[in-house]
């Protein structure tokens, strides 16, 4: 009994006790809060139903997780805020004022100058070399500014990444929480690829240049630990993610969504699509009900299985749909080949000789096919590069970057680099093999022509491709004219 009541008050193991390899030192063990103790978040968080009993307290998970031990917690505590200020990212203060910004009005457009945004989200974007709203910003932004749910529908390429995430940093910059912890971002965006969200974070991080909100951005493929750090160990604003990665760190409680204010679910058809719904269902689960939180939800297409999923996430939403005159961009000439399949490969040679193309994206639906056709290229004096499935996230990351930044000129790619990909100056796109879903060819097409500049689509079309002519040609609206190279 002695050995039981020192080994209960000192928390150290006695000579002669056993403890379990699951066990915590009693002195570990956070004294249970009385009612008359809870704080008013605290109560709000009981309101909801609070953390599970198994998750760490705020306080405990805020220190990085480490245990507390009577005053020293409070210490460490008080320390780990301090040094969650310091980790914010860094702001340039070189003066800046909204006249150095300077926009004229024309009656036909809408300045980002009429929305009222903050002085350091307006740098941003000046930075960015943005002036007027595009019309999925136009239509959405007022009613999205003033906090109430938004549907945004319009073609890729019409700037639905900014309308939402100068929503975000518009609420997170003029609502002011009273206490921040670590692991609890205010904003979340969920994206189906690692690619786009790669490219959503890095969108999110030029916004917010000057804003001194942290972005943290959370895919599959890359450093687990590190992506694990900057949950554990920094106040998060901005939290974009693909379900799967998002689903592993909520399972190890490394990261929280009880505090999340703006949720933004970015081409929700495209989830559907590839079975993340039911992950997407848990995410959405563990944020704040639909009426203590802002959901945004931007696609280029909504079916009626994603507008079943809308009216149970949001409320009374306002619905902004922008629609093109044509499905496909008339900004994008396109070009369709008749050709034998074993002619393909000398056909692209031809093509990438007489156009010349500034910098070119080669699709084809198959991971093998991308990888030989790469390998062939080179082999031919080309330099070319690879994005697929079966590429290393990091090497991914990089071959973007080199093909963004012109060190290469050819990007031989699948779909999954179809959709969100921004690289400025793509002059040609070429289709080895049609997509068998016709809305990958429109999105593979509006790689090119971004911007308002001019593009080149050209296409391979085999016996083997044949078959999906008709439902293409159905979707665009419009015949395409078939001629022999």
């Amino acid at each position: 009994m002695l050995k039981k009541f020192l080994q209960a008050v000192t928390g150290k193991k006695q000579p002669g006790g056993k403890q379990g390899s699951d066990s915590k030192p009693a002195a570990q063990a956070q004294p249970a809060k009385k009612p008359a103790d809870l704080s008013a978040k605290d109560n709000k968080n009981a309101k909801r139903g609070g953390k599970k009993s198994n998750q760490p307290a705020k306080d405990t998970h805020q220190a990085a997780h480490q245990p507390h031990h009577g005053a020293l917690a409070d210490n460490k505590k008080s320390q780990k805020r301090a040094k969650h200020d310091q980790q914010r990212p860094a702001v340039d203060d070189t003066p800046w004022s909204i006249s150095d910004f300077n926009v004229e009005a024309d009656p036909a457009k809408t300045r980002f100058h009429d929305l009222d945004l903050p002085d350091s989200v307006m740098r941003g974007i000046q930075e960015l070399g943005f002036q007027y709203c595009t019309p999925i910003q136009a239509e959405s932004l007022p009613a999205a500014l003033r906090g109430r749910d938004t549907i945004g529908q319009a073609q890729t390429g019409t700037g639905k990444s900014a309308a939402f995430l100068l929503t975000i940093l518009n609420r997170l910059l003029t609502v002011k929480p009273e206490e921040r912890f670590a692991s609890e971002p205010r904003a979340l965006v969920i994206a189906p690829t690692r690619e786009l969200v790669m490219q959503i974070g890095k969108d999110a991080e030029g916004l917010a240049k000057y804003t001194g909100l942290n972005v943290v951005t959370i895919v599959g493929g890359m450093d687990y630990e590190k992506q694990r750090a900057q949950l554990r160990n920094n106040v998060v604003d901005v939290l974009v993610a693909t379900p799967g990665r998002l689903i592993d760190f909520m399972r190890s409680q490394d990261v929280f969504l009880d505090q999340i204010e703006v949720l933004v679910l970015d081409e929700a058809d495209r989830m559907l699509d590839m079975g993340f719904i039911p992950d997407v269902r848990r995410i959405v689960r563990a944020t704040p009900g639909k009426d203590q939180r802002q959901t945004l939800l931007y696609s280029a297409t909504f079916n009626y299985d994603v507008r079943i999923l809308i009216d149970q996430w949001t409320t009374d939403p306002l619905e902004v749909v922008i629609e093109p005159e044509q499905v496909a961009t008339d900004r994008v000439e396109q070009r369709c080949y008749l050709v034998a399949e074993s002619d393909k490969y000398k056909q692209l040679e031809r093509v990438l000789a007489d156009e010349k193309p500034e910098r070119c994206i080669i699709f084809a639906n198959r991971r093998d096919l991308t990888r030989n056709l790469c390998d062939k290229l080179n082999k031919n004096g080309h330099v070319a590069v690879l994005l697929s499935g079966e590429v290393a996230q990091e090497k991914r990351i990089r071959t973007l970057e080199r093909f963004r930044s012109g060190h290469v000129r050819i990007l031989v790619a699948t779909d999954v680099a179809g959709r969100g990909i921004h690289v400025d100056g793509v002059s040609h796109v070429i289709n080895y093999t049609l997509p068998e879903d016709p809305e990958d060819y429109v999105h593979r097409i509006g790689r090119t022509g971004r911007a308002g500049a001019k593009g080149v689509s050209v296409s391979f079309i085999s016996e083997d491709d044949a078959f999906v002519l008709p439902d293409l040609e159905k979707y665009l609206g419009t015949k395409l004219e078939l001629t022999q190279p």
